[in-house]
């Protein structure tokens, strides 16, 4: 009950909430926040569920402190292989035998040649531009494209945190061991950094290609792409699948002040700031200032801060000790504390960090994009404006069935530039995991509201990339810093591709174009039982 009575502790970004992490219960709770006081009763309701499931109640009892995870009982969450032991499903793998017979299959797959029709940096070999070396932005009878180094109109169709192993993580491994069914053996599946996690992931990339698995497993995932259509590694991804400069990819700065700064606001009004985002932009850039392989960087992601001005101020305010940023806030509202005026401030402090960020890029790559924000909600017109004269991209992540058009419609026409779309995904329940932040009815849905999403977002004449979010299911005892644990990936803890998103993704990719060039009407089918990411109604007062 205690996740219900306070806001979540202010964070960098919209997804770092987590100021009650456990060992289990796996994803932190959202909903409203009040005061605890007179409850007369606890009651469970399930917001859109699938088939017809049930909820198990066991004892129930009230603790001033954390009991703990007794209400698990002895039975192993995971299994040897990394797959949830709880639960069964059409093509669980029951013995190692079975898992590389699949293997061996998708490799036979993979041999097959696809065309996609894609330059060498998966640019469309239709018609050639201008080639610069570089990737651009270009507006074309009235649709926005990439250009790619050659010249040759490039969309961006990408996945987020491309990485072998990633997913299957068991952290905090002295308080879970119990959760496991069988350890992979000492010295596989573990990171010599991170001794307390295992990682069923990696373990079974071990049981595929043996000693040689960290290079044979960065391999896959490059035929994989080709195979499969997808030209960019997104953000997130692995610095080494990006360093073998095979595919487009996409970066993000870090050192930039935005994890010091209250809710992820830096402080721009210290005496070092200049010279410290030069800096660290400068040391950044350096590793790929000449390679033609990267489109450019994003600033950071998902500000938490945004609508809630007024509430940044009072944290600012009450930052104990003396802090620049702090002094500056005083000072500004001396005139006037109003409400109007601390959005102002707040608004005035972001715009400095974003000029202060570009004018170093611009000076110490000029070749390469500013990729913007990874906004997790559009902002009003006003931050809209701001980003205009800054950005060469305008990027925010949209989790919903489809993209709105009449938002697209409205950052096109307020910042005069294109867009990209940096995380979407969709996941169901059957895995055993968290059905993600679009649910579908199964695994062959999932690829329906894959083409759904894609199409209709490359539809928009100003949408020139999107990247899915992720290549991998997340671990599925949660992720280490907040818990999420969703079935979202292309991929699972066995090394084994979902195949309904795999054809939906080479449907999508040989379509892409000529959708963009409304050639062809977008994919238009919705998944069954599909569920937004939206506010859940107020159930109790129906």
């Amino acid at each position: 009950m205690r996740f219900y009575t306070e806001l979540p502790n202010a964070a960098n970004d919209i997804a770092g909430t987590m100021n009650q992490p456990r060992y289990s219960g796996w994803f932190n709770l959202g909903g409203e926040r009040g005061p605890l006081i007179g409850v007369d009763s606890i009651g469970i309701r399930m917001h859109v569920p699938i088939g017809d499931p049930t909820i198990e109640l066991r004892s129930i009892s009230l603790h001033v402190n954390d009991p703990g995870d007794e209400y698990l009982g002895e039975t192993p969450i995971v299994d040897e292989f990394g797959q949830s032991n709880l639960v069964t499903f059409e093509d669980k793998i029951k013995s190692l035998e079975q898992l590389k017979s699949e293997w061996k299959t998708e490799e036979d797959n993979l041999s097959k040649t696809e065309d996609f029709n894609y330059s060498k940096y998966g640019g469309y070999l239709n018609a050639q531009l201008e080639a610069t070396g570089f990737f651009r932005t270009q507006k074309l009878d009235d649709k926005w494209w990439f250009v790619d180094p050659e010249g040759y109109q490039f969309l961006s169709l990408g996945i987020d945190c491309i990485s072998p192993g990633n997913g299957g993580n068991v952290n905090r491994l002295d308080k879970r061991s119990n959760f496991i069914k069988q350890l992979p053996p000492q010295g596989y599946g573990s990171n010599p950094d991170r001794p307390n996690t295992v990682s069923f992931g990696t373990w079974n990339l071990f049981r595929r290609f043996g000693e040689d698995y960290a290079s044979k497993s960065k391999e896959m995932i490059i035929d994989r792409m080709s195979n499969w259509g997808i030209n960019t590694i997104a953000n997130w991804s692995s610095r080494e699948i990006i360093a073998m400069n095979q595919k487009p990819f996409m970066l993000q700065f870090y050192g930039l002040g935005t994890d010091e700064g209250v809710m992820g606001l830096a402080d721009v009004y210290t005496s070092d700031f200049k010279n410290k985002i030069e800096k660290v932009i400068k040391e950044t850039v350096s590793l790929n200032k000449d390679n033609p392989w990267l489109i450019g960087y994003f600033t950071s992601n998902e500000p938490s801060w945004l609508g809630q001005e007024s509430r940044l101020c009072d944290l600012i305010l009450g930052v104990k000790g003396d802090r620049p940023i702090k002094a500056a806030l005083n000072n500004f509202l001396a005139e006037s504390d109003t409400p109007e005026r601390r959005r102002a401030f707040i608004f005035d402090t972001f715009k400095i960090f974003l000029q202060t960020v570009d004018a170093a890029m611009s000076k110490h790559d000029p070749d390469h994009l500013n990729l913007g924000i990874r906004f997790g909600h559009i902002p009003e017109n006003e931050i809209l404006e701001i980003c205009k004269g800054i950005f060469d991209v305008f990027s925010f992540n949209c989790y919903e069935l489809v993209p709105p058009k009449e938002t697209m419609d409205r950052i096109m026409n307020v910042t005069g530039l294109p867009m990209v779309i940096g995380e979407y995904h969709t996941g169901t329940i059957d895995r055993g995991m968290a059905q993600a932040l679009v649910q579908v009815e199964n695994q062959q849905e999932r690829g329906v509201a894959y083409r759904l999403y894609t199409e209709q977002a490359f539809n928009h004449p100003g949408l020139i990339g999107v990247g899915y979010f992720q290549w991998s299911d997340q671990d599925l005892t949660g992720r280490g810093y907040d818990g999420e644990n969703y079935n979202c990936g292309l991929v699972d803890v066995t090394d084994r591709p979902y195949k309904y998103m795999v054809e939906a993704i080479k449907e999508t990719a040989k379509r892409l174009y000529a959708v963009h060039s409304q050639k062809l009407d977008a994919y238009d089918q919705e998944p069954l039982n599909s569920c937004g990411y939206e506010l859940i109604p107020d159930l109790w007062n129906e």
